[in-house]
């Protein structure tokens, strides 16, 4: 799906233990719905087949698939403005309507009319928290942290997203006659739990989100399906129960290789909705290895999309202003979980507000393992968690020219040029970079290189293009080898950790390096 394994399994930790909050969830319902602001450009409203009151913020109809339409609005177009965040605390006020109205007072007074207030708002937060989101220079929003009901002003910043046994492995298992016990059993699967995703959209037609089977959504749903290019009325259903998507702040660069709609072009918002509350999918693998049946952890639950992070491949950012955007968005929806497996905290009081609400909210941990004090979300009010390790491996048999057999392991599956090539003579301290491969002939040969962990995508591509047949990649003792699936196409690469490489090594020094090597996927366990 074109992100890195390291992130995907960040977002896997992001929701270990949401099917454990299911039977903390509580019921409850939201306020007003509201219009959308892209980037400060455009103010999406309901179609006219949405019912919607003449006020500052339109009310929807609980469950009618709107179409947005736009209606022009002044761009801030100087360098002088940023965006910032402002916080103002609890919500004051009975009726959004109201709290956005208040909003609008204090910035016409440091403004000196509604109409520059109105321009310069991109996003109102009026459910779950009171505060905005708006265009202000320096000066501006200094003024503003010294009026009293302002807690804080922060300028905007920019975020990014940080195995089909998992669940049995943590002892959650799907009876599929409806039969045993346990806390997956006594949740119902999660059914009609509602899981709020805040990531990079999701991708509606896989067999993970099949709605086959559903009941009707729960009338406690207060949510909406926006649509957008790329996706229509029919990508929301009975599984997708709501799908929106928030731009403002984040990169023109980034934003013209994406789709302005819940669609998702990156693969991270899709694997971690899927890891959460995938439908059982029968056959899944990866190009035939590991097949089982695939599912999340609450395979019945509903899922609510607020796309908020853009871009594709490893290139993706989300901003603050988008962030709590969603989270308040979420919180008036009527989520039960919120999914947040972002780098940053910096959205930290949307999360506590969504807490205050009865929500249960999930960060990720980080990617940054297995290395010590490198969890990230830490804020008491939400649950932390990271991946550790899974009870499953993929060994693969090198054979060395003397016929000793060392197993490491792959994600290898193609027979072509696996068989009958020999090392190098070289064990490349500093990695198999460009700069210590230095012109080296490595055409047919398998190269040992001692690196870590993030660089292997740039060994591989190096020793790719200079016709070499494979990597023997040393690191240090991990099951973590998830990155060979995007970084190792088209050439073997086998994970081994140090102590096995110093085995070869030392099989390198004392004998020929004309030997054969061969390089075999034994399956998995």
């Amino acid at each position: 799906m074109g992100f890195s394994s390291s992130s995907r399994r960040l977002c896997v930790a992001s929701v270990l233990l949401v099917c454990l909050c299911m039977l903390l969830c509580r019921v409850h319902g939201g306020s007003s719905h509201e219009k959308h602001l892209e980037e400060g450009i455009n103010t999406l409203i309901p179609a006219p087949s949405c019912s919607a009151r003449d006020s500052l913020d339109k009310d929807f109809h609980p469950n009618c698939w709107d179409q947005p339409t736009k209606t022009s609005t002044t761009k801030r177009q100087p360098s002088s403005y940023k965006l910032y965040i402002v916080y103002l605390g609890e919500v004051k006020h009975d009726h959004p309507d109201h709290v956005v109205a208040s909003h609008h007072d204090m910035l016409t007074t440091l403004l000196g009319s509604k109409e520059e207030s109105m321009a310069s708002v991109v996003y109102n937060y009026k459910h779950g928290f009171s505060g905005f989101a708006a265009m202000l220079t320096p000066e501006q929003a200094k003024q503003l942290a010294e009026v009293p009901e302002v807690i804080s002003v922060e300028k905007n910043k920019i975020h990014t997203t940080a195995t089909t046994r998992s669940w049995d492995f943590l002892g959650l298992n799907y009876q599929m006659t409806g039969t045993g016990s346990g806390l997956l059993k006594g949740s119902n699967y999660g059914e009609d739990v509602i899981i709020g995703v805040v990531d990079t959209g999701i991708w509606p037609e896989s067999r993970s989100f099949s709605d086959e089977g559903y009941g009707p959504i729960p009338s406690r749903w207060k949510g909406k399906c926006q649509l957008g290019p790329d996706w229509g009325i029919n990508n929301c259903s009975r599984k997708i129960i709501g799908a929106r998507f928030y731009s403002a702040g984040v990169s023109d660069e980034v934003l013209k290789i994406d789709t302005l709609s819940p669609r998702d072009h990156n693969g991270h918002g899709t694997h971690c909705a899927s890891t959460a509350a995938g439908s059982m999918v029968e056959g899944a693998s990866f190009n035939g290895l590991a097949q089982g049946v695939a599912r999340g952890g609450a395979p019945h639950a509903r899922i609510a999309v607020y796309k908020s992070l853009w871009g594709t491949g490893r290139t993706n950012e989300g901003s603050t202003a988008a962030i709590l955007a969603a989270i308040d968005d979420a919180i008036h929806d009527g989520v039960d979980v919120l999914s947040l497996s972002l780098t940053s905290e910096e959205n930290s009081f949307g999360a506590l507000h969504a807490v205050q609400k009865g929500i249960t909210v999930v960060y990720a941990g980080g990617n940054e393992g297995p290395r010590s004090r490198t969890i990230r979300n830490t804020s008491p009010w939400a649950i932390t968690v990271a991946a550790s390790t899974v009870d499953r491996s993929f060994p693969t048999v090198i054979t060395l020219g003397n016929k000793q057999q060392i197993v490491g392991q792959s994600l290898y599956y193609q027979a072509k040029n696996s068989s009958g090539s020999s090392f190098t003579g070289l064990v490349f301290p500093d990695g198999c970079t460009k700069v210590a491969l230095n012109g080296t002939d490595i055409r047919g040969l398998i190269l040992v290189c001692l690196i870590q962990l993030g660089t292997l995508a740039q060994a591989s591509r190096y020793v790719r293009d200079g016709g070499g047949y494979g990597i023997i990649f040393a690191q240090y003792t991990t099951n973590d080898i998830g990155p060979m699936a995007d970084a190792c196409q088209g050439i073997a690469c086998v994970l081994v950790d140090l102590d096995t490489a110093e085995k070869i090594g030392k099989y390198m020094d004392v004998t020929s390096y004309n030997e054969e090597c061969t390089v075999q996927v034994v399956g998995y366990v």
